[in-house]
């Protein structure tokens, strides 16, 4: 056991320098600088750790292999430690977070539908602080970006609904 661990320290044991410039400033590193003096410092317990040993692993290919068909993909292994979910709290899960989905999707249809009414078919109308056409037309824009924003909205509520199991 002894001998282990002084074959593994030796080989791994570091030279380490103290290297001081022209203007009295000391840098410490691994090899003598050039245009510095540099002195070998005696440090008997000063060794670079060794890395810890990694698992067996089989080398990957450089390029993949060109496949005839896609194969499905399995799924990874979780970790040993990774925490399961019963089947009952995970269907009680997906029901919270449809719920809340819908709700959202709920709220958001409602606020689509009072945009396109203020927008009436793009002519909205004119406040009395809108004298200025362009402030007019400025409004009609942000009325458009809001209902196309508020439609992405619904769509990407929708197809998440639809992927909840």
């Amino acid at each position: 056991m002894l001998l282990f661990l002084l074959t593994a320290t030796a080989g791994a044991s570091a030279q380490i320098y103290r290297c001081t410039d022209a203007e009295g400033r000391k840098e410490y590193t691994d090899r003598q600088i050039r245009g510095k003096q540099c002195v070998l410092l005696d440090l008997p317990n000063a060794a670079i750790p060794a890395p810890p040993p990694r698992e067996a692993t089989r080398p990957r290919p450089l390029a993949p292999a060109p496949a005839a068909s896609p194969a499905p993909r399995a799924a990874s292994p979780g970790p040993v430690a990774f925490p399961r979910v019963n089947t009952a709290e995970q269907k009680a899960r997906d029901a919270d977070r449809r719920q809340i989905l819908t709700d959202e999707l709920n709220a958001e249809m409602q606020k689509l539908g009072e945009l396109r009414r203020e927008f009436n078919n793009g002519e909205p109308e004119r406040r009395g602080d809108e004298r200025n056409y362009a402030k007019y037309q400025e409004r009609v824009a942000s009325l458009r970006d809001a209902i196309a924003r508020s439609e992405q909205n619904v769509a990407a509520l929708q197809r998440e609904i639809a992927n909840i199991r």
